[in-house]
């Protein structure tokens, strides 16, 4: 997947979870996770621009860590959902399966990113001592 893919993909997902929060009861509690949900499924795409833009390695680790955090934070929203039989499940549990995987991916990048800093400082400190 290429970053333009992530970045498309992060968009879409914060879409439907724009669709989704619309129907959601107008009670206390249907009110609490609409915000939640709004807040932290539009900060996954907001943040995965963000890591896109980082000016530094340490800056770009640490935007896909909150990626990943506000995934896995929507996943726990839309659970809620379902347990709390807010909206069928039908329609929520696509998007818990797409914040699943967005969690996985972010989880994996940030691995990824994070072994080739580690790779790079080690060949960096080898040539000073050389």
């Amino acid at each position: 997947m290429t970053e333009q893919d992530m970045i498309t993909r992060t968009k879409k997902f914060a879409l439907r979870i724009m669709k989704i929060v619309g129907p959601l009861p107008k009670t206390v509690q249907g009110s609490a996770i609409s915000n939640q949900l709004m807040r932290s499924g539009t900060s996954v795409a907001a943040n995965y621009r963000a890591a896109c833009r980082a000016r530094s390695k340490p800056e770009f680790l640490a935007k896909l860590g909150t990626v990943e955090e506000e995934a896995d934070e929507s996943a726990f929203w839309l659970e809620l959902i379902i347990e709390g039989r807010l909206l069928p499940e039908k329609l929520i549990t696509p998007l818990l399966e797409e914040s699943s995987e967005l969690v996985a991916i972010a989880a994996a990048s940030k691995k990824t990113a994070l072994s080739r800093l580690f790779r790079s400082q080690i060949a960096n400190r080898k040539s000073q001592i050389s």
